[in-house]
């Protein structure tokens, strides 16, 4: 599978820089997932948690309270609000969900859209 490369950007800095499969965002319009070749896009991205599946075959997940997300035929550029890792080699996951709660939780988004993001954290939580 050929890989793309994915840059997640806050107003922090950067909290992902890699190359990755394929990544799955939280779109306004619904979930959408972007493989290398991808048509050429800008949309908002949602609340929710960002899917990533990483060179190595391992899938991340990052929480995310909304932003946009420019996506290229070899680069995806997400700018987000505000992120948490999920999932990780280095990741404290009981902190990171609770933080990934709260983000999801003062997001400006609908409350359906936030309902179902953090129904999904919490689905990580049970793993």
């Amino acid at each position: 599978m050929e890989l793309m490369k994915l840059e997640i950007i806050t107003p922090n800095g950067v909290i992902f820089d890699d190359e990755v499969k394929q990544v799955t965002l939280p779109g306004s319009e619904g979930e959408f997932g972007v493989l290398s070749g991808h048509a050429t896009l800008i949309t908002i991205l949602d609340a929710g948690v960002l899917v990533i599946d990483s060179k190595k075959g391992k899938e991340l997940q990052v929480a995310i309270n909304g932003g946009y997300v420019k996506v290229e035929e070899k680069k995806t550029l997400c700018m987000v609000d505000g992120a948490v890792c999920l999932s990780g080699d280095d990741t404290n996951l009981a902190k990171a969900l609770a933080d990934a709660k709260e983000l999801l939780e003062k997001s400006q988004s609908r409350s359906t859209t936030i309902a179902a993001a953090i129904s999904k954290v919490e689905q990580i939580n049970k793993r």
